[in-house]
């Protein structure tokens, strides 16, 4: 039963985890290192992401500069980052790679917590699944004689425990998220 526990815990906690790494790479008003961790740039004939072929430093809240260690890379890192989602116009003076961040419109930032709710959504969906998957295991084993019925209800009982803390951190999650889009 230990293991039916453990694995669902570790199985939510990936959930969790999974989530703040797509909250990070959502764009808000302010710069951010974190945006350009999906970016992956043509290195020598194969897809390096950013940040291990540049340093990426943020001097002010709306500006981010890239600096390559190979400066023949620069116009693949220009490319990269026009061709992603972040909607950015790099200048390059051909050492750096500057980026203004705009400020959000009313609009984009409603838009922005839409799709954030809906990440988060999915996350609450992933961690019912993986309580639905650990309460069947659960059933198996008491059927199969395993474990007790009292054993079963116990477990069942841990579980959903475990999925009410996971739920409340995507929550919380989410809230913080809106809070950090919202900010003008």
């Amino acid at each position: 039963m230990k293991e039916v526990l453990s694995s669902a815990d570790d199985r939510m906690n990936k959930s969790v985890h999974n989530l703040e790494e797509e909250f990070n790479s959502l764009r808000t008003g302010r710069a951010s290192a974190a945006l350009f961790d999906r970016i992956k740039v043509d290195y020598y004939g194969s897809p390096t992401p950013l940040n291990q072929v540049a340093n990426i430093s943020i001097p002010e809240a709306r500006l981010v500069v890239i600096q390559p260690w190979d400066k023949g890379v620069i116009g693949e890192i220009e490319k990269a980052i026009q061709k992603s989602e972040l909607s950015l116009n790099p200048s390059s003076d051909g050492k750096v790679i500057r980026l203004q961040i705009p400020p959000l419109t009313e609009d984009r930032r409603k838009e922005l917590v839409k799709m954030a709710k809906n990440i988060a959504e999915q996350s609450r969906v992933a961690v019912r699944n993986i309580r639905r998957d650990a309460n069947d295991e659960l059933k198996k084993k008491a059927k199969d004689g395993d474990i007790s019925e009292d054993e079963e209800k116990r477990g069942t009982d841990e579980i959903q425990r475990y999925t009410d803390s996971h739920i409340e951190k995507i929550n919380v999650l989410l809230e913080k998220k809106e809070q950090e889009i919202m900010e003008v």
